[in-house]
């Protein structure tokens, strides 16, 4: 599995805008669809909810790909 850390430069950054910042989908648009067919997890939990807030802490995982969540120092 891929791991890495994404540093978030405001309080929240919305799931599908991060999976398009991480080069994980091309659009946002196909982020809220990659998040509609059940494919992304946050914490462990599938997660449904496009504009879902992730927070510092937070982890986001697709596939082979997790991503860590922490605020930028």
């Amino acid at each position: 599995m891929q791991e890495s850390q994404f540093e978030l430069k405001e309080a929240y950054i919305e799931l599908f805008k991060l999976l398009k910042t991480l080069g994980i989908s091309e659009s946002g648009g196909s982020g809220k669809a990659l998040v509609s067919t059940g494919s992304v997890r946050v914490d462990g939990q599938v997660e449904l909810r496009k504009g879902c807030k992730i927070r510092s802490g937070q982890t986001v995982e697709v596939g082979d790909f997790r991503v860590k969540v922490c605020t930028s120092k």
